[in-house]
């Protein structure tokens, strides 16, 4: 990660679990962005405090109203994020919020579908369209060729749970609803891939691993992987990424995952 020199970043669902620890990561940096964003849905409430330490230790961190699933909230946290950037692009999104249901195929309710689908997926469409021209501009005042992290780039939060393929832990947990909202976001990530290369920016969905957070714990077992250990994981691929990486679904280790 020592090489990953990117000069703003936006976590979205970063008040706590992997989107927290991110933000933590990247403030730590040797070299830190020069702004790191990290959003959720109550900047003022207890559930954001965390970050609220965070910001009082470090004056390049912002915090950011935005509910993944209101319109008129991600476009108005995207005109705060131009503001403070100025005339400076946003170079590297990361669609981090999501949630998840524990459902069965015989209990999964409508509601709950429609739920997690405009969470998981129309969220990090509308965030990534509603930030898609500050990534243009960090593109095109980038002297970097190709695509990578540090010029533009969209990652998504995706999930191994999401493949077609591995259907990871179908045993331990159907959660029906989760399941195919990252295959949707998958796709989205592949469809975003070829809308936006032409644009500099590259797209790449990122499995973080079977991690110990709320949402990893919401089953009887165990989770393997701290949180730390996948963002460490996670910073550490993010810089290797390039344009034959575009529209990828790749883990936490690097490792390119079937859809």
């Amino acid at each position: 990660m020592a090489g990953f020199n990117v000069r703003s970043v936006l976590v979205t669902g970063a008040n706590r679990g992997i989107g927290l620890e991110l933000v933590k990561q990247f403030l730590e940096k040797s070299n830190p962005p020069e702004w790191v964003f990290a959003t959720c849905r109550d900047p003022k409430g207890e559930r954001a405090q965390q970050l609220k330490n965070l910001a009082s230790r470090h004056p390049n961190l912002a915090i950011v109203a935005l509910e993944a699933t209101d319109p008129a909230s991600i476009k108005a946290a995207a005109t705060r994020v131009e503001e403070r950037l100025k005339s400076s692009g946003l170079n590297l999104l990361i669609n981090n919020a999501g949630i998840a249901r524990l459902s069965t195929l015989e209990s999964e309710t409508p509601e709950d579908m429609s739920l997690v689908y405009a969470t998981n997926v129309t969220g990090p469409l509308l965030v990534s369209q509603a930030f898609l021209p500050l990534l243009k501009k960090a593109a095109q005042g980038s002297p970097q060729p190709g695509l990578s992290c540090s010029k533009a780039a969209i990652v998504n939060m995706s999930s191994d749970s999401g493949s077609i393929t591995n259907l990871f832990g179908w045993q331990m947990g159907q959660v029906v609803s989760y399941r195919c909202s990252k295959a949707a976001l998958n796709m989205l990530t592949k469809c975003q891939s070829l809308g936006y290369e032409g644009d500099g920016i590259l797209s790449i969905a990122v499995h973080p691993g079977w991690v110990q957070t709320d949402m990893g714990s919401s089953t009887p077992d165990q989770a393997p992987l701290t949180v730390d250990v996948s963002v460490q994981g996670i910073l550490n691929v993010l810089p290797t990424l390039s344009k034959k990486d575009n529209g990828a679904f790749v883990n936490w280790e690097g490792k390119v995952l079937p859809w």
